[in-house]
């Protein structure tokens, strides 16, 4: 139990940077769509490239953050040497990505599409680059438990983007109205959407100070045996990661070449801006994956792992269906993230949500594998999900558009999923609360289903109070089920005494 309660700790720390962060960064999808309208497409080609953006930087650090877990914490093995080895070929490869980029940037904007404006996708490599290698940094703070600065840092780089985001879309123009001549010396209005890219970069740049202690004051040493064993351990993690990105991004790659209608950057526009509302279950699970990666890898040689890790993965769903409900329970609020124009595609919301938190249960489930080392099955089970995906892709998008995209990632996810749990029971078998967790799904289900309903026939005031009564419905089944309330520190005392 304490160390489940260490595991919520260390969570809640990263769930918290990762919920005022990802809530702060909200704050550009109401000025991105405000500023570029649907029909413009600029928010659309935000989505395209930060989809490739999300691909690139799993390929480019190559599985080598859960390497670094799993080689630190191995007997035999001098962490400090771990970190050096890892640091200095992630750099590496890292630099060599850039100069390539730089080298063949005109054929590579061509082909994305980007021709005339080459230098998103030098931006974009410089941006992804950098990131790559702060991974490893960021991998060390979560491993020596210092959450305090993981979270300061993530912070730092969103209050950042905001501040510039702000100033250029917002500031610099109405000044530019009034003094041209003054302001053109630091804005240039033709550059549009091309700021946002500019502003990724810097403040990735800055970050990267900061990592001063992690990164002086030791010496490098570089193990070239060591990186031939930890290869071998993250090659198939690397096919596990490309599979598993391309199951959140490859909708949003492939769209512009599958839609063949005009109108293919506004409707991945409105469907990158509705899925943003969608993205609290990406907060969760990665504000869960944080604090669970190192947490596990730590405790493999426990007893008890296996107990704990089925009592994780009951908590891990329950909460993300309160997510869930909550979102769908006040989408009238939440639906005002985005713009007027963008909100036809709220429709895919419950979908792209529910795909999340398979994603999250395929995430908790793939443990087994990487803990005896069989990183493979990772590689098959995401691949299999991926190729699901890609497929609906191609078939149904041509037809029904972005909806055709949300439920593709729900099918991948959901193929994923269930091949890891049928192989995990055979090889690594775990006893998860199936039962238990049979109950929370099919009770948020109907609450769901009441919610739609509300959704779709009461006025706004009404809608938000029976929502709320009904999300109040799950909770107290919380409380009655697996949290009493007599369990509590103080309340408990206060009703033991009654």
């Amino acid at each position: 139990m304490a160390s489940l309660k260490s595991l919520a700790k260390d969570t809640a720390i990263y769930g918290l940077s990762s919920i005022i962060g990802r809530f702060l960064n909200y704050l550009l999808v109401p000025l991105y769509t405000a500023k570029f309208a649907a029909s413009e497409g600029g928010y659309g080609v935000i989505t395209n490239i930060y989809a490739y953006v999300a691909l690139l930087m799993v390929i480019l650090t190559y599985g080598m953050e859960t390497t670094f877990f799993r080689f630190s914490n191995k007997e035999h093995e001098n962490p400090q040497t771990v970190y050096t080895t890892i640091l200095t070929t992630i750099g590496c490869t890292s630099l060599i990505f850039f100069i390539a980029v730089l080298a063949f940037i005109t054929p590579i904007s061509q082909a994305m599409g980007y021709g005339d404006h080459p230098s998103y996708i030098w931006v974009m490599a410089a941006t992804v680059a950098l990131d790559a290698f702060q991974c490893i940094p960021f991998s060390w703070l979560r491993q020596n438990r210092r959450p305090i600065k993981f979270a300061a840092l993530k912070l730092l780089f969103i209050i950042m983007n905001i501040v510039l985001n702000l100033t250029f879309f917002l500031l610099l123009p109405a000044l530019y109205e009034k003094y041209p001549e003054t302001i053109s010396a630091v804005y240039d209005p033709t550059v549009g959407v091309g700021y946002a890219f500019y502003i990724n970069l810097a403040c990735t740049a800055t970050i990267t100070l900061f990592f001063r202690k992690e990164l002086t004051g030791f010496r490098y040493v570089f193990d070239s045996r060591m990186l031939r064993r930890m290869l071998s351990y993250s090659w198939p993690i690397l096919v596990l990661g490309i599979a598993g990105i391309l199951n959140q991004t490859a909708d949003k790659i492939l769209f512009p070449y599958i839609y063949k209608a005009q109108d293919a950057n506004e409707q991945l526009g409105i469907y990158g801006a509705a899925s943003k509302i969608a993205m609290i279950m990406a907060m969760i699970t990665q504000a869960f994956r944080y604090a669970y990666e190192p947490f596990v890898f730590g405790k493999s040689a426990d007893k008890d792992n296996r107990a704990t890790y089925a009592k994780a993965m009951k908590y891990f769903v329950i909460f993300t269906l309160m997510a869930f409900l909550t979102v769908i329970g006040y989408m009238e609020i939440l639906k005002h993230i985005i713009g007027a124009d963008y909100r036809e595609g709220l429709k895919a919301v419950p979908i792209v949500m529910a795909a999340e938190i398979m994603m999250g249960i395929y995430f908790n489930l793939s443990f087994w594998y990487k803990l005896i080392d069989k990183t493979i099955w990772g590689a098959w089970f995401s691949g299999a999900g991926c190729a699901v995906l890609i497929i609906t892709n191609v078939v149904f998008v041509p037809r029904y558009g972005y909806m055709a995209c949300a439920w593709a990632g729900f099918a991948g996810y959901a193929t994923a999923m269930t091949l890891s749990y049928f192989a995990g029971q055979k090889y690594y078998p775990i006893n998860y609360p199936l039962k238990d967790m049979a109950g929370y799904i099919v009770l948020a289900g109907i609450l769901f289903a009441c919610m739609q309903w509300s959704n779709s026939n009461l006025p706004v005031y009404a809608k938000l109070a029976l929502n709320t009564l009904l999300i109040g419905t799950f909770a107290a089944y919380l409380i009655r089920k697996d949290f009493p309330l007599s369990s509590l520190p103080v309340i408990g005392r206060k009703l033991g005494k009654r």
